[in-house]
């Protein structure tokens, strides 16, 4: 475990907003419960933001700015925020300060995140979001009476927009007024502001994909790479790691780490779109494919297809993707096809892969023994395979078409 400096937070820095953790945080107390210790700050910014937004105006905080904290506040596993505080925690963070900039800067990490959910819900055009009607969709009901149906549901889309540039504008607020000293907040900003300009790339080529109709396979994991690798995994641990004032090699260590496994999940995340079951997975079946996103699973399906000349595949595959109105049936073809070609088992196989490279960079890193623990078996989990899936594929290499599985993505074009 190596660390850059001591810490000064004597210095000149951002001013914690005031009434913020008033009482010293100890880094153990944390530990025993961070999902609650995250929920906590995240509420202490809530009120204090919400208080502000009802001085500003009355309607505004009800309509616009509560909806923003009720969706935040139904956050799930606070997962990016758990790999923040633990690649703190592991680089030697174990201070007050130190604890307090962490879940602060993980109480902006879920604001973040409530502006990417919201805002896919609106391109994707999802009406529901963990069950419940999506932000727009609830907008949209609201003034059902009040306007025709496509003036109300052109108004939930614009107000979702709003929600979502304010807990971004939360966010940013959040990660600002956080006391730091100088050389780490700048070190911090600089991550936080290219996780979020990799975000807006990654979702621009994810909607540039469906319009194209994009067959690449190198093209869709540079897509998962920059929407959703580095923003879940990658830049969390990042995060953490700068908070604590981790070394270069230390922190070189992690974000290789958090690379592949940032990877890892989101392809299963691609496979439990087809073969998870919503009760574990908490969303519906064939989203991507009805949408005709670029997924990696989808790209490979198709290259593989046209690669081996089997026309039966393709023409599932081709009249798929992007059909609105897919039907329980239409999904059960996609998935044969997906077995028989061996398609999800080499996907499979390259979760396997990217999964155990990311550990192998971890456990070369230099950590606290203790913390480390509970930070790779977080990482172990991110891309482990959902209870109740379908049949489970077979073992499969990966193959000569696809040989740099497990390389960089970044690199790949």
């Amino acid at each position: 475990m190596r660390r850059t400096q001591a810490k000064d937070h004597s210095a000149a820095a951002p001013r914690s907003t005031p009434g913020l953790f008033p009482a010293p945080v100890q880094p153990e107390a944390v530990d025993a419960d961070v999902p609650g210790a995250i929920g906590h700050a995240l509420e202490q910014v809530l009120e204090d933001r919400l208080s502000r937004a009802v001085v500003l105006d009355a309607r505004f905080a009800d309509e616009l700015a509560q909806r923003v904290a009720r969706f935040t506040r139904e956050g799930g596993k606070r997962t990016r925020s758990q790999l923040l505080w633990w690649a703190m925690r592991a680089c030697g963070g174990n201070d007050s300060h130190t604890a307090v900039a962490a879940l602060r800067i993980g109480a902006a990490l879920e604001l973040l995140q409530t502006c990417a959910l919201v805002h896919d819900d609106v391109m994707d055009g999802s009406a529901l979001r963990r069950g419940r009607p999506a932000l727009h969709a609830d907008v949209r009901d609201r003034y059902e009476d009040a306007a025709t149906s496509e003036r109300a549901a052109r108004f939930g889309e614009a107000t979702a927009v709003l929600a979502g540039d304010l807990a971004l504008a939360w966010a940013d607020d959040v990660v600002a007024e956080t006391a730091l000293d100088p050389r780490t907040a700048t070190a911090v900003r600089e991550v936080w502001s290219d996780m979020r300009t990799e975000m807006v790339a990654g979702q621009f080529l994810d909607l540039q994909g469906q319009l194209t109709g994009s067959r690449s396979p190198s093209q869709a994991l540079r897509t998962a790479h920059l929407k959703s690798a580095l923003y879940s995994v990658q830049r969390p641990l990042a995060l953490g790691a700068t908070v604590a004032g981790a070394d270069g090699r230390t922190t070189r260590a992690l974000c290789s780490a958090g690379r592949c496994v940032g990877m890892a999940f989101q392809l299963r995340d691609d496979l439990d779109d087809v073969f998870g079951d919503p009760r574990h997975t908490g969303k519906s079946c064939g989203g991507d494919i009805r949408d005709g996103k670029p997924t990696y699973l989808a790209a490979l399906a198709l290259a593989r297809a046209e690669a081996t000349a089997d026309r039966p595949a393709l023409t599932v595959l081709e009249q798929a993707l992007g059909k609105q109105d897919l039907t329980p049936a239409d999904l059960d073809r996609v998935r044969e096809v997906l077995v028989r070609t061996r398609v999800r088992a080499e996907v499979e196989a390259k979760i396997e892969c990217l999964s155990a490279q990311g550990l192998r960079h971890f456990d070369g890193a230099l950590l606290d023994p203790d913390a480390a623990g509970r930070l790779r078996a977080l990482l172990a989990a991110a891309a482990a395979p959902r209870a109740a899936q379908g049949p489970p594929a077979r073992s499969h290499p990966v193959s000569p078409m696809d040989a740099d599985a497990c390389g960089a993505p970044e690199h790949r074009r």
